[in-house]
């Protein structure tokens, strides 16, 4: 955190009444999705009585940012992209995207600016860090953090762009890589509430719901408690597959069972076929998930509440990480198990 910018301080309650209404006009089709635009604003006059397209930026396309930003490209969003990897930018500007060096680049050029960074120290040096967003922002614009990151890295990152008199809100997502294509995003939001109302267009173009939590932080527990409850259910799933089948069931039987009760979830029946065939087709990387259960029991720690099923969780990902399967599917901890079994039978 050494390469952390200072900043003077600003007030600022509201985005420019002129940057919200050219989003409600540009935007106002039913779910604001797919509307393609022709004509941009660099490349015709603005007439008097029409709002200039607001430029967006997204800054960091992996396996979540890249299929996020296409749907905005494909929405007409003007948009302006950046990725410590140049090269992933390039599918995105032959599809219309503007390109920028840097985070500060960036967010200078646009009015807001979306960033998906795949962990807590990844989101502080794009915002806060050398040539990051915060030299770049300021009055007048807003910055929308969709990183899952803990409550403090949240908090930091808040402080350092209000600081610049911009507007923050996070907005971690729920979802993965097919939901992030699909439009089919949950946006788990907190902050300023104008940025909120002000980016809803672009949200419900990426995603299909959205919720409003209050302050900053808020959004970041939210989608810890979530990832915390996913991964010690697919933990869980994968202990049944197995005992399953040391018993002498069929585990496909097994899954088609619980798909037709109580306790069916859709990740079961997407990931339970290709987990028995030892296939982990990667839509939430392993990696990821053992992070959030580790951001998950800081939280916990934090207020003094007990999370065992979590904790046991969390080292059956460290196992899997430890053999290789980081960027496999979180689904390969049933790979954890195996190890274990193996290693009983072997004694």
């Amino acid at each position: 955190m050494s390469s952390l910018v200072n900043c003077n301080h600003f007030a600022i309650h509201r985005l420019p009444s002129s940057f919200s209404s050219a989003i409600a006009i540009h935007f106002n089709s039913p779910r604001f999705s797919r509307h393609i635009f022709n004509v941009s604003a660099s490349s015709q006059p603005q007439q008097q009585g029409i709002e200039t397209p607001p430029k967006i930026g997204f800054l960091g396309l992996g396996i979540m940012g890249t299929p996020m930003a296409q749907n905005l490209i494909k929405a007409g969003v003007d948009l302006t992209v950046w990725n410590r990897t140049k090269s992933k930018c390039d599918p995105l500007i032959s599809l219309g995207a503007k390109y920028k060096s840097s985070p500060e680049e960036v967010a200078a050029s646009c009015d807001l600016t979306f960033a998906m960074l795949a962990d807590p120290q990844s989101a502080i040096d794009v915002a806060c860090g050398k040539y990051g967003v915060a030299n770049g922002i300021g009055p007048g614009k807003g910055y929308v953090d969709v990183s899952t990151v803990d409550v403090d890295t949240s908090k930091l990152i808040n402080g350092h762009i209000k600081s610049t008199g911009a507007l923050f809100l996070e907005a971690p997502v729920s979802g993965s890589k097919k939901p992030a294509e699909d439009g089919q995003l949950i946006f788990l939001t907190a902050g300023d509430k104008n940025l909120y109302e002000t980016a809803a267009p672009l949200l419900d173009i990426m995603g299909k719901s959205k919720f409003y939590l209050g302050d900053v932080g808020n959004g970041a527990a939210m989608k810890l408690v979530v990832n915390m409850i996913m991964g010690s259910m697919m933990a869980s799933f994968s202990e049944g597959l197995l005992l399953s089948e040391k018993v002498g069931l069929d585990p496909k039987v097994l899954v088609e069972v619980i798909s037709q009760g109580a306790i069916n979830a859709p990740m079961y029946t997407t990931k339970g076929p290709s987990m028995i065939k030892s296939h982990y087709p990667t839509a939430f990387p392993l990696k990821h998930q053992q992070k959030d259960l580790r951001l998950a029991l800081g939280l916990a720690e934090s207020v003094s509440q007990s999370i065992p099923i979590a904790a046991a969780a969390n080292e059956l990902y460290k196992v899997a990480k430890s053999h290789g399967y980081s960027d496999e599917d979180f689904s390969a901890v049933i790979e954890a198990l195996k190890t274990k079994f193996q290693n009983s039978e072997n004694q």
